[in-house]
This record gives structure tokens, C-alpha cells and sequence, in this order.
């Protein structure tokens, strides 16, 4: 048995007795049809989740059925064994055969101002395009694509191709630099590549064809291809042996119906996550399970109805795009809406022009974008007509009381369902979350254990902790969904996410449950911190701080803000004789903007000349975050070395403050 000391901070329980009632004529009229419906369905899949996931998986279209509907358990597990399915099959050509290949199915808005639109049909003669050029390229089912591109209609036509192939791919946040390209080209190792010639943001020109050939100049195995997509129209250099316009090779192919027969656990995405040692991990997950979790998910999650208008703000770089801006909308038959750019570029009237332009009645996005609203106030919000939004749904950050309040009173005049919810790269979709119009509302909670998902909160031994009291978020049971591993790093994938509590699934995250059965996710118990939506290592910064030239000694941790949730804030003991100047400071800003990106420079820099450290010689972290975020240490200091370091820091946060 261990210990009952909670090493948590304490959290003050007036924040989650607030309580709003969803709309009763609402729910009638939901999928879900009534909370007693729901409530069932949830203890269905929990009670008999072989039942739940078999009577889920039914109302997709199956080239072959499974033999068993789950197999094993944490953390090898398996779903729908033996079945075969198309994933894009059931994301496109499903509403095609169902009589509904003239719906929208794609809205596509440019930060200068272009457009593009999709019916399901248009789409599917995209995907065919597409997926016969990879054809002709001899990739085929189990071989390697990347992406690095910006939200363009050519991502979504891929990553679907990708779908229909059963090709592994990955996404890379356009944002980085060539050295975080790299970093995770070198590892995922993609047979082909897929960029364009450049990127619009705030309008700026961005060279990404630039930034990919800086990083495939490190890259020990190249792609055998480079499809470049024109989006600029800039001359950008091209390697004849290696490097091929996309419009170039489209034009004379005639697309094929091909579709491959996918087993439910063949790896279908990689996608790479910050990992607490600084390493990117490329966490693993079964194309057709994570199909047909998410369809159902999401189904609930926002009341998808036909007629929807459904825009997903967040990045193709990040799961959350793949989880609400594709699979989600397409597999459930609704219109998505994919948009280039910064979301506040010309201003933050794009937001609201979106909305009413294209009639959005589902909108996802994280917290950062609605403190953002909230500080333009409703002046800005008073020209436009937003009254066609139906449920907001937020993810990748916790929502603080005060923002949601704003969006309910404010945004959505009380006529809206918010969905807050938490999930991570590892678990997809989101395991804790709300039934839209059915499950209570309460500002600020992360909503409850999901359909197929089994959460608690337990010390650091595993031993589960009263309602109320803050401990360690842990998963017990497995979902489709889920990831299956770290690509080509088993023995990491076992000790970090259940080396911690043998049998459970650990999230790094602290939380807490409340006497409702509501989750609160309080933030991050490792070294990750979420900027703006954007999971960032603090310890990939430290090592970009290590590459400026005078610095001895770096320590990252994450600060509250206002607007972005958290952000990086910088400690740094420089060599001895190097001036802490603010040129000293601009050279770190830019050594971690090119070895990362601008999303990762820190927001302050404290110049200091020794760290709260062990007698090992170890930087204690957990201490600074506290000077950080309180002004004062209260935590555990009985491992530092000289407590006096605390004081002295105190002093330097003080002067800088002043």
C-alpha cells in the first residue's frame, strides 16, 4: 500500500458547484434522445463493452466481419479481430451510395480570401485522383507518407488517399522549424513526402519547400518523392531525380477505384507527441479502430445531424484536426471547414466572419481562441450573426470558469450546449467529455468518463482517491482508439505510459472528481506543458536554450496566461564572463524559433546564477514552477541542497517583475 499523502495542490471546490441544465426540448430532438437513453448507452459500454463497441461497429460498412469483437487487455490489446474494412470507404463513398453525394462535404477558406468547395462526390474523385498517384508511385498498404503542409484541401484529399491505401502516415505541424522537421522525419522515416512551395500567415509568405530541403539535407535516408503542392506559385528550387509538382502529376491520371481491405488493428497514423525526455514520440494508432471509436464519439459529442456545419480551428499537424476536422464529420456525413491561418488575421473578426458566412452551427476549437474573443469584448462581436451555432466544444487545455461563462452568456446568448473535454495524442478522440444537449453542464469541468472509456483518480501507488481530491489521472481500461505503441520504440511505450502504475494507463495529468462524477483536469504532472493548444517538451526547449553560445545551464517551466493557457518561461545560468544583455536574450529567442518555432519561444527569460538543485546535482523544476505561479515555495524542500537559492531567486523574479 502506498501513501496517502496527496502531493497535489489543493483546489477550491466552489468552482465546481456551479451547475447548468442542458435544454430539455434540446434533447428530445438529440441523437442521444434523453439522458435515461444515454445513461444507458454509457453503462452498456462499460458493463458490456463487447456489446457497445459490436452494435457501434455494425452501422459502418465491412468488407469482411471479425471473429471476436476485443481481445487482451493494457496495454496490448485488440478490437474487431480479424475484420476488414476501408476507412475512407466509410468517410466518403458510404453517403455516395446512401444518396447523398451532392451534400457538402468540404469548405475550404484561404487567409488571402480563396475558396474552394467539395461535395462527397467532388471529394471522392480527389481522393481517387490522389490515391492513384501514390499507386503509380509503388506505395502500398504498410509503407510510409508524410506531411508538411498548412490546412489545404490537399491534406485532407491525402490523408484520405492515405485512408483508402492503407498507407502509415504522418502529419508535421507546418510551424516548426527544419531542425523539428528532421527530428521527426529521421525517425518516422517516410517513403514519400508530401509539402507545398510556401504558406500563407498573417500575411506573410512562409518558405516551406525552403524548410524541408534544409531538413532533408541532415537526413541520412531520404523519400524516395517530394510532391510539392503550388500554393504560392513561387519558383522554389526542385530536384529532378527527387522533387515533382502535384498539380503536374494529376492532371494526365486517371483516377481508379481502388480500395484496400484493412485489418481493424493494422497501424493506420503516426503522429509525433513532446515526450518528457525532449525526444518526439510517434504515437501509434489502428486506422480502422480509430475510424470507428471516433465516428461514434464524436456522433454524440456534438449532436451530429445531417444538415451540420462543422469547423475544427486546430492545425492537420495535430490529432485534434484528424479526430474533429476528418474523421469525425466525414464518417457521421457532415460538412467540415477547413481554414488557413492565423484565426485573428486581418483581426479577430475572421472568427465571426466564418461563422456567419458559411452558417457554422458545430464549432471546436481550445480555450486559447475564446480568452482571445473574451478580450476583444462583444464590441467586436456585435456586427456579425452568429446565432447558427448550436454546440461549441473546446479541447487541448483546461478551460478556465470565467471563459466558459463568456462563451455561454455572451458568445452563444444562452442558446448553446458547451462541451469541454480532455484527451491527448496517446488516447485520441477525448475520454472525458460531455453527450451534447443530455450530460449537465458545469463551467470549467472536463465532463465525464466517455462511452467505452473507464477514468479515476489515484495516488502514486494506484490506490484511488475520494471524491475531491486532486491525484493522478489514470485510464484502466482499453478503448479502439487508444494508442498501440511508439513507432519503433517498444520498451519506451511500456515505461512511460505504464511503467508508472503496472495495469493502468498513465496521462501525466492531474485532476480530480467531483461528488458528480464531473473530471477536472488541473494540468500536467510531467514536463509538458500545453501552449496554446500546442504540446510542447520543456525539455526540447531546454536543449534548443543549450545550443546558444554562452549559456552553461537552462530550466524550462511553464507560467499562466491569460490568452495561451501556459507558456514556456526560461531560466539561464550563463557561462562565466557572458553579459545577460538583451542581445544574450534575443539569440535564445531565436535558437529555440529555429530549432523549434516561434510557438515555443519563451515568454521571459530570468538570467540567474545558480538553480534550486539536489546534493545529486539535480534541477528541481517543481520549485521554480511554484516561484512561477505563487511567488513562493510551499512544496516539499527537503530534497534541496541550499535552501537559500529560493530566497535569492525570489529576488531575481521581483526585480525582473519590476
Amino acid at each position: 500500500m502506498g501513501s496517502s499523502k496527496s502531493p497535489f495542490t489543493a483546489f477550491d471546490g466552489n468552482q465546481f458547484q456551479s451547475v447548468y441544465a442542458p435544454d430539455l426540448e434540446r434533447a428530445v430532438k438529440s441523437l442521444a434522445g434523453s439522458k435515461e437513453a444515454f445513461e444507458a448507452l454509457l453503462e452498456e459500454s462499460r458493463g458490456s463493452p463487447e456489446t457497445f463497441w459490436e452494435k457501434a461497429a455494425k452501422n459502418l460498412v465491412w468488407i469482411q466481419p471479425w471473429k471476436n469483437v476485443f481481445e487482451g487487455g493494457l496495454p496490448d490489446f485488440k478490437f474487431f479481430v480479424g475484420g476488414l474494412m476501408n476507412p475512407c470507404i466509410n468517410m466518403i463513398d458510404r453517403h455516395i451510395e446512401a444518396g447523398f453525394g451532392n451534400r457538402l462535404a468540404l469548405i475550404w477558406e484561404g487567409e488571402n480570401g480563396e475558396s474552394r468547395f467539395f461535395t462527397y462526390r467532388m471529394l471522392l474523385d480527389a481522393v481517387l485522383r490522389a490515391s492513384t498517384l501514390l499507386r503509380s508511385l509503388e506505395l502500398k498498404k504498410g509503407d510510409t507518407l508524410a506531411m508538411f503542409l498548412p490546412n489545404l484541401p490537399e491534406a485532407v484529399i491525402f490523408t484520405l488517399a492515405c485512408y483508402r491505401l492503407g498507407i502509415i502516415f504522418n502529419t508535421v505541424f507546418s510551424g516548426f522549424s527544419s531542425k523539428a522537421l528532421h527530428d521527426r522525419l529521421a525517425r518516422f522515416g517516410p517513403s514519400v513526402l508530401i509539402t507545398a512551395d510556401g504558406a500563407l500567415r498573417r500575411g506573410q509568405r512562409l518558405p516551406l519547400k525552403q524548410t524541408v530541403d534544409e531538413a532533408l539535407a541532415r537526413l541520412e535516408v531520404q523519400p524516395k518523392k517530394v510532391l510539392v503542392v503550388r500554393r504560392l506559385g513561387d519558383p522554389v528550387p526542385m530536384d529532378p531525380a527527387r522533387d515533382a509538382y502535384l498539380d503536374e502529376l494529376l492532371i494526365s491520371l486517371k483516377p481508379e477505384p481502388y480500395a484496400e481491405a484493412i485489418e481493424a488493428n493494422e497501424t493506420g497514423l503516426v503522429i509525433y507527441s513532446s515526450g518528457t525526455t525532449g525526444a518526439p514520440k510517434g504515437v501509434m494508432h489502428a486506422g480502422v479502430a480509430f475510424v470507428v471509436n471516433n465516428y461514434v464519439h464524436t456522433r454524440y459529442h456534438m449532436d451530429f445531424h445531417p444538415d451540420d456545419v462543422f469547423w475544427c480551428t486546430a492545425d492537420i499537424g495535430w490529432l485534434t484536426s484528424h479526430i474533429w476536422g476528418i474523421v469525425g464529420p466525414f464518417s457521421n456525413g457532415v460538412t467540415t471547414v477547413f481554414t488557413e491561418g492565423a484565426l485573428d488575421f486581418p483581426g479577430i473578426s475572421k472568427v465571426y466572419k466564418t461563422i456567419e458566412r458559411y452558417k457554422v452551427t458545430k464549432f471546436f476549437t481550445a480555450p486559447t481562441l475564446l480568452r482571445m474573443l473574451m478580450r476583444f469584448g462583444q464590441e467586436a462581436l456585435a456586427p456579425y450573426d452568429v446565432s447558427s451555432l448550436d454546440v461549441i466544444g473546446f479541447v487541448g487545455e483546461p478551460l478556465n470558469p470565467e471563459a466558459w461563462r463568456w462563451c455561454y452568456e455572451v458568445l452563444g446568448k444562452r442558446r448553446i450546449y458547451i462541451n469541454n473535454t480532455w484527451g491527448q495524442t496517446e488516447t485520441a478522440g477525448t475520454p472525458l467529455a460531455s453527450c451534447a444537449w443530455i450530460t449537465e453542464m458545469k463551467p470549467g469541468s472536463s465532463g465525464k468518463p466517455y462511452l467505452g472509456c473507464v477514468a479515476n483518480i489515484v495516488d502514486d501507488v494506484g490506490n484511488p482517491l475520494p471524491a475531491g481530491m486532486p491525484g493522478n489521472l489514470v485510464l484502466t481500461k482499453p478503448f479502439p482508439m487508444l494508442l498501440r505503441g511508439l513507432w519503433k520504440e517498444r520498451e519506451r511505450f511500456e515505461k512511460e505510459y505504464y511503467g508508472r502504475i503496472p495495469g493502468m494507463y498513465f496521462t501525466y495529468d492531474e485532476a480530480l472528481q467531483d461528488q458528480d462524477g464531473h473530471f477536472w483536469v488541473l494540468g500536467r504532472t510531467d514536463d509538458v506543458i500545453n501552449v496554446a493548444g500546442h504540446r510542447i517538451s520543456t525539455m526540447e526547449i531546454e536543449s534548443a536554450i543549450m545550443h546558444a553560445d554562452g549559456v552553461a545551464e537552462v530550466a524550462v517551466v511553464g507560467e499562466t496566461d491569460a490568452l495561451k493557457g501556459l507558456v514556456p518561461v526560461a531560466f539561464v545560468t550563463l557561462k562565466q564572463g557572458v553579459d545577460p544583455s538583451g542581445a544574450m536574450k534575443e539569440l535564445i529567442h531565436e535558437e529555440v524559433a529555429r530549432t523549434i518555432g516561434r510557438i515555443a519561444v519563451p515568454k521571459e527569460i530570468y538570467f540567474t546564477r545558480e538553480m534550486p538543485k539536489t546534493p545529486s546535482g539535480k534541477i528541481l523544476r517543481r520549485l521554480l514552477r511554484e516561484l512561477i505561479t505563487k511567488g513562493e515555495v510551499k512544496g516539499d524542500t527537503s530534497g534541496l541542497e541550499d535552501l537559500s537559492t529560493l530566497e535569492r531567486l525570489k529576488q531575481t523574479l521581483s526585480q525582473r517583475k519590476d
